[in-house]
């Protein structure tokens, strides 16, 4: 097991922008279960229902003419654990994580699920450390720009398949995949793929998974596309 010091924590909080009366719940919301029983889990239960409370809340006052059915998708897209575990590689979280020794070795540390799990803990962590308020903030906070930004006119459909209506809508021929490169051990491989457009240069893209790493392909191409 890895260890985190508090002043590492601190600098975590001053990043999160919240300063702790308990530190323990920070440290807490940061511990997997592979690293002590005393973990995240329970937190990571509060912070999911917390999490999509706040942002329901945040779609439901900007979006005033949206109908529930299309707040639910734009909610379900900002809550997903893919997003979850951009926000934490962004405030940098990896670096934070406490993990046992079996989860350092294997990369546990890069693991979208493992990510997302602890912020979701940290929201919770943060509610109980100050109160609703102060969790709001926080997750207004991490959410700002993808709030901001979040088109109901593109949340559902995955960019693979939006990528296929917009050639179909022109007549142009459909984007085709290829896998250009597997990296690493079976149990953490890195997919190197690329997607083709016609008359355009290949747009690449790396992920854990085939599947995903396509999807980021075609998100490329779409940027040059339908920017």
């Amino acid at each position: 097991m890895n260890t985190v010091a508090d002043q590492q924590l601190h600098a975590l909080a001053e990043r999160l922008g919240h300063t702790f009366s308990d530190l323990s719940l920070l440290r807490q919301a940061l511990t997997h279960r592979s690293a002590a029983s005393h973990n995240n889990e329970r937190l990571e239960f509060l912070g999911d229902s917390l999490l999509n409370f706040i942002i329901a809340e945040a779609l439901f006052s900007s979006h005033t003419q949206l109908p529930e059915g299309d707040l639910s998708r734009l909610r379900a897209h900002l809550v997903k654990g893919d997003t979850l575990a951009q926000i934490a590689r962004e405030i940098g979280l990896s670096d934070y994580l406490i993990l046992g020794g079996g989860e350092l070795k294997s990369g546990g540390y890069r693991r979208d699920s493992i990510l997302a799990d602890a912020v979701e803990a940290i929201i919770a962590a943060v509610y109980l450390d100050a109160g609703i308020s102060a969790c709001r903030d926080l997750v207004l906070r991490l959410y700002h720009n993808r709030l901001q930004e979040v088109d109901p006119k593109k949340i559902g459909k995955d960019a693979k398949t939006r990528l296929q209506e917009w050639l179909q809508k022109r007549k142009a021929p459909l984007p085709q995949y290829e896998v250009l490169e597997i990296r690493g051990p079976a149990h953490d491989q890195t997919f190197h793929v690329a997607c083709y457009v016609d008359g355009l240069p290949p747009f690449e893209a790396s992920a854990g998974s085939r599947r995903k790493a396509e999807q980021l392909a075609a998100e490329k191409a779409l940027a040059k596309l339908d920017p």
